[in-house]
């Protein structure tokens, strides 16, 4: 029985053999059909693969874009594969963090045109609470922004503004593919950016808002992570002898000096805590299997989350480390770890 992707692909190479153009998709539906959620090192590889089995390519590449773009299917160029194997891999692939792959840079923004009454364009930024719009007479023609700012800055000086156009000031653009870090300081500047695309198209508007969200979605599971590591290096601490704690080391690893909790890797706190003779040790009064799932479901996030994937973990899996971090808390704040 064909896999779900394979059903797919033969239909869509079928049709551009006919020379019918397939329906665009989301980068997220594509890797969809490979069974995926996320575009781990492993899965992009697997679904490389799959292209060449149909002799495709994904325009724009499906690795290189926000997760929710479109991109279309099409027939791979000569140079997409040699001897059998995909040019482009997760080994050699564009591994830069850039701008156009933030979610705010992929949702076209609202805008105004320059004759548009100011009381217009104070409506739709009260309505959105926007601190400022994109002045556009087309989707690639950006005249400047009205913003707060510009608008009390004239008001003050008695300028009188009645149309957009009095209060316009010239906009902040950044190229989608500017290295994210490259265009922090820019935007922190204007408190703003307006992103522009590789076809001159105006595709979103990224604030220090959106910075600060994006940065606590790539921050906040590694600080977690850091957190209920400490409280089971505590948790641990002073229970165990070094024979014991050597014990439970993987036999590729019986060389490795284990000094004390700290040299542990979390698998081996795993497997250290599984036994109910080593977990007994701990003198805990809850319950030792589901705190041994939950610690495996930890154990299994933290592998995704040390590949770092730009498109993040899960919403569940956040949740699933605040829920485990909060029982941590817990137990220390109760003076039993």
């Amino acid at each position: 029985m064909p896999l779900p992707y394979e059903e797919k692909l033969t239909e869509i190479a079928k049709q551009i053999k006919k020379g019918v153009k397939p329906q665009r998709v989301t980068a997220r539906t594509f890797i969809g059909w490979f069974g995926a959620q996320r575009r781990y090192p492993n899965t992009v590889s697997m679904i490389r693969y799959g292209l060449k089995k149909y002799n495709l390519v994904t325009k724009p590449d499906f690795d290189s874009v926000y997760i929710d773009s479109l991109i279309s299917l099409q027939s791979a160029p000569p140079e997409a594969y040699k001897d059998g194997q995909p040019t482009v891999t997760d080994l050699n692939a564009d591994p830069t963090y850039r701008i156009g792959k933030l979610a705010s840079a992929n949702r076209r923004p609202i805008s105004v045109k320059p004759d548009a009454l100011l009381s217009e364009a104070t409506t739709l930024m009260l309505a959105h609470d926007y601190s400022q719009l994109p002045v556009m007479t087309t989707e690639r023609d950006v005249k400047g922004v009205i913003s707060w700012t510009s608008i009390g800055s004239r008001l003050a000086l008695g300028i009188q503004c009645e149309h957009v156009c009095d209060c316009m000031v010239p906009a902040h653009e950044v190229s989608a593919e500017t290295y994210l870090f490259a265009a922090i300081d820019d935007i922190v500047r204007h408190q703003y950016a307006l992103i522009r695309d590789s076809e001159n198209l105006i595709t979103g508007i990224v604030t220090t808002t959106d910075l600060g969200l994006q940065f606590r979605q790539l921050g906040e599971p590694f600080l977690i992570l850091g957190e209920i590591e400490n409280y089971l290096r505590r948790m641990i601490q002073d229970k165990y002898t070094i024979d014991e704690l050597k014990e439970i080391c993987a036999p590729s690893d019986e060389g490795r000096d284990i000094q004390g909790v700290s040299d542990l890797t979390f698998g081996e706190y795993l497997r250290l805590l599984e036994k109910p003779e080593r977990w007994n040790k701990l003198g805990l009064s809850i319950s030792r299997e589901p705190f041994i799932k939950q610690l495996d479901e930890i154990r299994q996030i933290r592998n995704d989350v040390m590949h770092f994937d730009p498109d993040g973990i899960s919403e569940q899996d956040m949740e699933t480390l605040r829920r485990f971090v909060r029982l941590m808390q817990e137990l220390a704040n109760m003076g039993v770890i």
